[in-house]
């Protein structure tokens, strides 16, 4: 297989690459993937987690204009799919690390042109995990509330990027984040791994109804399939 390195930046959690891959053994196709340290991030082969975090979280909500934030910005395919539906109001994406934000600026990647110019999206540099636990998602309006908040940042609960920042898998952290949801508003969390009932069983501590919904895709590497995890938990009305 060939790699074309489109970017590379050092980073407080590790060296972060940008890089086309073309496998022979999907006859020659490229890829996108994203590599941090030595985590891999995510590839543009494998989008179906991402999109159906975002289908997922907003086909929960009763809110008829939702203002939304995405937790992590990736190849903005979660991004993308909250902007494919019209009508939403606004997309505030959380992003930590500013060159992944750079990419969509410059065209990197595919679906930068696709965030950049749309008008309800804004991106911004900042630490979700911090801002959650500090009250306020916005850093511009940290008083500022919202419909739907959809994260893809960890690998999963358990499998973190960063160790130090688990408190917001658990009760209080999530408690946190559910006071900057309006009545009724969502919390949605992709995860790499199957479901796990005992977070599902501190989220039911935060929300008031959650549910753990399992999305399965075929994979041409293992030449099985693949399963990743949604969590959509819900505020009372």
């Amino acid at each position: 297989m060939d790699f074309e390195e489109l970017d590379y930046s050092r980073t407080p959690l590790g060296d972060l690459v940008l890089r086309r891959r073309v496998d022979p053994i999907l006859q020659g196709e490229a890829a996108l993937e994203v590599k941090l340290g030595d985590d891999f991030l995510m590839s543009s082969r494998f989008t179906a987690g991402e999109i159906a975090l975002a289908e997922l979280g907003l086909a929960a909500l009763s809110a008829s204009r939702p203002d939304v934030v995405v937790g992590g910005l990736g190849l903005g395919y979660s991004a993308a799919a909250v902007l494919a539906h019209e009508a939403v109001r606004s997309l505030l994406v959380i992003e930590l690390l500013a060159p992944i934000i750079d990419w969509h600026h410059r065209g990197l990647v595919p679906l930068g042109a696709t965030l950049s110019s749309d008008s309800r999206c804004r991106m911004v540099q900042g630490d979700f995990f911090a801002l959650a636990a500090q009250g306020g998602l916005d850093p511009e309006d940290p008083a500022r509330r919202f419909d739907a908040v959809l994260v893809d940042i960890d690998h999963s609960p358990r499998h973190l990027l960063d160790p130090g920042r688990g408190a917001v898998y658990e009760s209080e952290g999530l408690r946190s984040i559910a006071r900057q949801l309006h009545a009724g508003g969502v919390f949605a969390l992709w995860s790499n791994e199957r479901p796990d009932a005992s977070f599902a069983r501190t989220l039911e501590g935060a929300f008031a109804s959650v549910q753990a919904q399992a999305v399965r895709f075929d994979n041409p590497y293992t030449g099985g399939e693949s399963v990743n995890t949604i969590y959509v938990a819900r505020r009372a009305d």
